[in-house]
């Protein structure tokens, strides 16, 4: 009886495994995936530790008398005496909040000058008023007590680091396929590939599936630094933590896939990734809530996949989610991936 012939390795596998042996040769690449999202979570953890409120400053031009100086010092309030040139330069500079203006007019009013569009200077004009109130024997009509928050779970490292998770990922995705890609193009690997027994499908699901294969390590080494460094825990299913992972990563390689599949050289590329990831950076709610935003722009907001990333990983992570709760982030991510990686099979070219 004839041998029956050896089947041929099938060309995703390999494809994959090539991907991930030069990726594990590239220390640039270990780097971006791992080192630097604990740099920037180190960075921002130690910025927003829990730690005493942040002192009011305040600038005094000549002519704020004693009393009022005896009142701000009372509330900790740092007083910075200026002339008249340099608190305008510390003002725009925000080294100073708030700017005191000796009394003026005839009724000899404390004058205060500060920007209305600066939260830092709404507090310390509202600190620096109820200081100088107190001193002139105006009481509170209502007594009132604070409770300060700093319990895991409330703290703004609890808000940062699933954004850093989500930000970290779609960067991976992108710029590694899409600056892969170009990068073999102009290096003209893919036109060798039109020699091999593949179909440009095989090439784009193995840079896909190498991705996505490296996700669990970067999940675990990013939470692990958070839990162990900030004590910030996930309260939901890791199940749900891991699906809204898969489907973002997924969904950028998607996208990234669309935006190389043309381009002809790595600085078109870059070009590319830095218009369609920027502006997610800003208002996706990865540093802050994108409800800063007008109310008009929040529907296009929520319908960025950035935004449905940081949402999933959010709800997963504070809110203690499950599966179910995550759905409506994964429909966006799958609203978004499923279309580009049409796009991009449809129009990527080997040269």
């Amino acid at each position: 009886m004839a041998e029956r012939p050896a089947r041929p390795p099938n060309p995703v596998v390999q494809l994959t495994l090539m991907r991930l042996r030069e990726m594990a040769r590239e220390p640039g690449v270990l780097f971006w995936v791992f080192g630097f999202p604990v740099l920037l979570a180190i960075a921002l953890g130690v910025a927003f530790r829990a730690r005493g409120p942040e002192p009011v400053v305040v600038g005094a031009l000549p002519g704020i008398g004693s009393e009022v100086r005896r009142a701000l010092a009372a509330a900790r309030v740092q007083v910075k005496d200026l002339d008249a040139d340099s608190a305008a330069r510390e003002l725009r500079a925000g080294r100073v909040s708030l700017l005191l203006l000796p009394p003026a007019g005839p009724e000899g009013e404390l004058g205060f000058r500060f920007d209305p569009a600066r939260a830092e200077a709404r507090t310390a004009r509202a600190v620096v008023n109820a200081a100088v109130q107190r001193a002139a024997g105006q009481t509170e009509p209502l007594a009132v007590a604070d409770h300060e928050v700093h319990e895991p779970g409330s703290r703004y490292i609890d808000f940062l680091v699933p954004g850093l998770v989500a930000m970290n990922l779609m960067s991976g995705s992108m710029w590694g396929v899409a600056w892969v890609i170009v990068h073999m193009r102009t290096r003209k690997l893919l036109k060798r590939f039109l020699a091999a027994p593949m179909k440009r499908r095989h090439l784009l699901y193995a840079l896909g599936l190498a991705r996505l294969l490296v996700i669990p390590a970067e999940l675990l080494v990013i939470l692990a630094f958070a839990r162990v460094f900030f004590s910030v825990q996930v309260t939901g299913s890791y199940l749900a933590l891991f699906a809204v992972a898969v489907a973002g990563s997924a969904s950028f390689a998607a996208i990234a896939i669309a935006a190389a599949s043309r381009a002809q050289n790595t600085e078109t590329v870059s070009g590319l990734m830095n218009l369609i990831t920027m502006p997610m950076f800003v208002v996706s709610g990865v540093f802050f809530a994108y409800s800063n935003f007008p109310e008009a722009l929040q529907p296009v907001i929520r319908a960025l996949p950035l935004t449905a990333m940081c949402d999933g990983m959010r709800t997963v992570m504070i809110d203690g989610a499950g599966l179910v709760d995550v759905l409506p982030s994964l429909v966006v991510l799958a609203l978004w991936g499923v279309p580009a990686f049409a796009l991009g099979l449809r129009y990527f070219r080997w040269s």
